[in-house]
């Protein structure tokens, strides 16, 4: 199966030069000439190949987001070489975390690359109509690109840098939340009007379905930016109600058939390996081929003192596996069992816990990107037939359920009881085994928490380059510091008749607002001095 990444890597080795500088580190060293580039239409193809890189990288890396951990999902291994993880687990987190400074690369390369088309593409622009749309298409699409970027790092930094030129500045001012935001929407309705429907062609088509970000996706993203909006620490309202209508667009045009996108019917098959290339409920996603660019696969995220080793890197919170609804999605979440001592063993199994001698890491995990040999079904009784940490699974973006529950919430926030809404969030939960909620059974703010529950389950653990992780959700609800305090207490739960455990990664401190945010990464304060907290 070839990739969008396979029909590009020529593009992606001519133009990596230029746009694997990180933000404020300047190589000129094979840079390419501004005053001569764009000069051709496979510069624009080159420009492009060279955009999608750098998507492909963030996009691989759990590090891409890494103040997910702060999340009620995920937790990590409280030993090892985890101490990045277990920093932003505990809501504490240092400036010279490797991750951190990772997570700010990784975005500002994208809108490096992004600017690069953005600013100097239009130069093709002539009397081709043909060459004036793929140019359009082209701007579009590093449009959405950097809108997305911008919208993450508002999640982890307060204030940040909005780069909107090629040249670099060592003094770029701070943007405020809102101002991020604005740019996040203005590049999003970029891409909204120019993007189109549906790609036609090779690589940014296959199987029938959009390879390349597409107009569907980007109304979905400016769904969820306007939930957020809505929420802390703008409290825009007035949002609430345009994240619903954005959220229907998509949802009408999915039920007329203009948009493929529809639900897969079994939960199981969302993260399969059989429908990795051929999920109609994806609405963006980042594909991977090992002949290429591989994907970091949840591999490594296999219980670390398993049989066959692991890394670990994450795993669920004790609590979300508690609470989580039985049925047919928690049975494809999370880990039925784990491979210990040569037998399938409870994740809770440790005959010395509480001992010295004790298992380490004693939590479940997740099973969204694990994979077999290449080509096969992920076998938990044969954990390691994936060799190294990567692999081609596809890393979801977006899903068509996430849309169904923003707009569910919507309608909920903005003071509505919209049957539609209870029809769309019963689609999910009816998926997932659960019984439908009568229509009008719940107050407006119940009908919000409950989608708001549901797209938590839905995407729970998720971190490979989604746009809406579960921290998302509590960082716009202000919820992270409500679990701080839970953490905090670290009690037992009764994770089965007369079984307790508790969370190995210790939680202290005292709660102050600022920890909603990350400090800036040291290198980058020490070069930027508009970068201080």
């Amino acid at each position: 199966m070839k990739t969008l990444y396979t029909y590009i890597l020529a593009g992606l080795l001519v133009l990596s030069t230029f746009s694997c500088s990180d933000f404020l580190e300047e190589d000129p060293k094979g840079q390419l000439s501004q005053s001569t580039f764009f000069a051709t239409e496979s510069d624009l193809d080159l420009a492009l190949n060279a955009l999608y890189k750098q998507v492909a990288n963030r996009q691989a890396r759990n590090e891409g987001q890494v103040h997910m951990w702060a999340g009620d999902d995920l937790t990590t291994h409280p030993a090892s070489n985890k101490e990045d993880f277990r920093e932003f687990d505990r809501s504490q987190v240092s400036e010279n975390s490797s991750r951190l400074q990772n997570t700010w690369d990784l975005a500002y390369k994208v809108i490096k690359a992004a600017n690069y088309i953005i600013n100097n593409a239009g130069r093709l622009t002539g009397d081709d109509a043909r060459l004036n749309e793929k140019v359009k298409t082209t701007i579009a699409q590093a449009a959405y690109w950097r809108g997305f970027c911008y919208f993450q790092l508002s999640r982890c930094w307060e204030k940040v840098p909005i780069v909107l030129e090629d040249l670099m500045d060592y003094d770029a001012p701070v943007a405020s939340p809102e101002e991020i935001m604005e740019q996040a929407i203005s590049d999003l309705k970029i891409a909204e009007a120019d993007l189109p429907v549906m790609w036609t062609a090779a690589p940014y088509a296959q199987n029938g379905m959009n390879i390349a970000v597409s107009r569907g996706a980007a109304k979905a993203t400016l769904a969820y930016i306007y939930l957020s909006y809505a929420g802390w620490p703008y409290y825009k309202t007035e949002y609430y109600a345009q994240a619903a209508a954005k959220a229907k667009e998509v949802i009408d045009a999915s039920d007329r058939g203009e948009y493929y996108y529809q639900l897969l019917d079994e939960y199981w098959k969302v993260h399969s390996w059989e429908y990795n290339y051929k999920n109609t409920e994806v609405l963006l996603a980042t594909y991977y081929n090992l002949t290429t660019q591989a994907a970091m696969s949840t591999y490594c995220d296999i219980i670390e003192d398993m049989d066959g080793g692991g890394w670990h890197d994450s795993g669920a919170e004790i609590k979300f596996w508690k609470n989580f609804p039985e049925g047919p999605r928690k049975e494809a979440t999370f880990a039925p069992k784990t491979l210990l001592k040569g037998e399938l063993r409870d994740w809770w199994w440790d005959p010395n816990y509480g001992t010295p001698t004790g298992r380490t890491v004693c939590n479940p995990w997740y099973l969204a990107a694990c994979e077999g040999a290449r080509g096969t079904e992920f076998d938990i009784a044969k954990p390691v037939s994936q060799a190294g940490m990567t692999g081609e699974k596809s890393h979801k973006t977006i899903r068509l359920s996430e849309v169904y529950c923003w707009y569910a919430e919507a309608v909920g926030r903005s003071g509505g009881n919209d049957p539609f809404a209870y029809e769309v969030l019963n689609r999910v939960r009816t998926r997932a085994g659960l019984e439908p909620i009568p229509s009008g059974s719940l107050s407006p703010e119940g009908l919000a928490e409950a989608a708001y529950d549901e797209h938590g389950w839905e995407i729970g653990g998720y971190m490979w380059g989604s746009l809406a992780p579960r921290h998302h959700d509590m960082f716009r609800m202000f919820r992270v510091k409500d679990h701080f305090e839970y953490r905090k207490q670290n009690p037992e739960i009764e994770v089965a008749p007369g079984v307790f455990r508790k969370e190995k990664v210790e939680v202290s401190g005292t709660w102050n607002d600022a920890m909603m945010y990350a400090p800036y990464p040291s290198r980058d304060a020490m070069l930027n001095p508009n970068l201080k907290r």
